[in-house]
């Protein structure tokens, strides 16, 4: 994993920040995946209203956006060079994941987490366009959550 980070964190923000490695190696595990990786920026509430006004052509803030560089898994390719599967970028607004981790009454750690996974999942292909969708990833999201031991 690649992490970037664009903005100054708090005592409990880099505490959740610490464990997205943790996270994201658990994803890997549920879903069975060769050696993959991920890179991760945390931004301001701004900067990923910008990054979501260029690439979706929505004017809000959102709480994570993932890029895939892969339509699906059959697409998956390790170069020569590398030692892990690049599957994209995962950006997150750490802001507007404090924000809903005191609107949704639970930790920072916990919103932090499901974010990413959710990012992630995106990475792997996963969508909640539809109800039999949404109901597969938000239940390989809690599985994840859970066996983590990071509930709300």
């Amino acid at each position: 994993m690649e992490l970037e980070v664009e903005v100054s964190m708090t005592e409990e923000e880099k505490a959740a920040v610490d464990r997205i490695t943790e996270v994201l190696e658990k994803v890997a595990e549920v879903e069975k995946l060769p050696a993959v990786s991920v890179s991760i920026t945390l931004v301001d509430n701004e900067r990923i209203q910008e990054i979501n006004r260029e690439h979706r052509q929505k004017d809000t803030v959102t709480d994570v956006l993932s890029f895939p560089l892969f339509h699906d898994r059959s697409e998956w390719v390790q170069e020569d060079w590398e030692d892990s599967i690049q599957l994209g970028d995962i950006i997150l607004a750490l802001p507007r994941a404090k924000e809903q981790a005191l609107e949704y009454e639970h930790s920072l750690l916990r919103e932090v987490s499901f974010l990413v996974v959710h990012g992630f999942l995106h990475l792997l292909g996963y969508d909640h366009e539809t109800k039999e969708e949404e109901k597969e990833m938000f239940s390989i999201q809690e599985e994840v959550l859970l066996q983590l031991g990071i509930t709300r």
